[in-house]
């Protein structure tokens, strides 16, 4: 199931970056900075990623500890991403680039569908991780019960995988 979820969301921001690339060629295309909390929000996401699989390794030696303290980082760095990307929009917006609206330009509005949808996608990772971590707190994720830290571990490390690659080719193409 978490394949076919995985798949789905590679097949949707292909077609996103996709449209990108097709749609600034046609050409009536706003330039612009990047928010600058991207490239911090990228760190923050590598730093999600590491804490993340310190929780996984931590639940395969039993040191149920470092398992909650792991997700625990992982959340707050989930969260810190979340702030930062919240942040980058306000700085669009004072830059005048807006999603939608008579002033609206396709450039900004991938910008922030790219970003926002992305967004979305860590939303749903933060659930699985609280869910995770409530499954800590009794005692249910170690050595013989990795399967719900397991599927966490992949779906985060995607969404840090999918984050770099959304940076670099808004670096790349923008």
């Amino acid at each position: 199931m978490l394949v076919l979820l995985l798949v789905s969301i590679i097949m949707m921001f292909a077609a996103f970056t996709s449209a990108y690339i097709v749609r600034r060629e046609e050409g009536n295309w706003l330039e612009f900075d990047l928010p600058s909390v991207l490239l911090v929000n990228t760190i923050v996401i590598i730093l999600s990623s590491i804490f993340m699989q310190w929780a996984y390794v931590s639940a395969k030696r039993d040191n149920l500890n470092s398992v909650k303290l792991g997700l625990v980082l992982t959340i707050v760095a989930g969260c810190a991403f979340l702030v930062g990307q919240w942040e980058g929009w306000g700085q669009l917006v004072q830059d005048k680039v807006f999603f939608g609206g008579s002033t609206a330009n396709p450039s900004g509005s991938f910008l922030y569908v790219l970003t926002g949808v992305h967004a979305f996608h860590l939303i749903t990772g933060l659930v699985f991780l609280i869910i995770v971590v409530i499954s800590a707190l009794k005692y249910k994720v170690h050595s013989k019960n990795l399967t719900r830290i397991e599927l966490c571990t992949i779906y985060w490390h995607f969404l840090g995988a999918l984050w770099i690659y959304l940076y670099v080719f808004l670096i790349l193409n923008h």
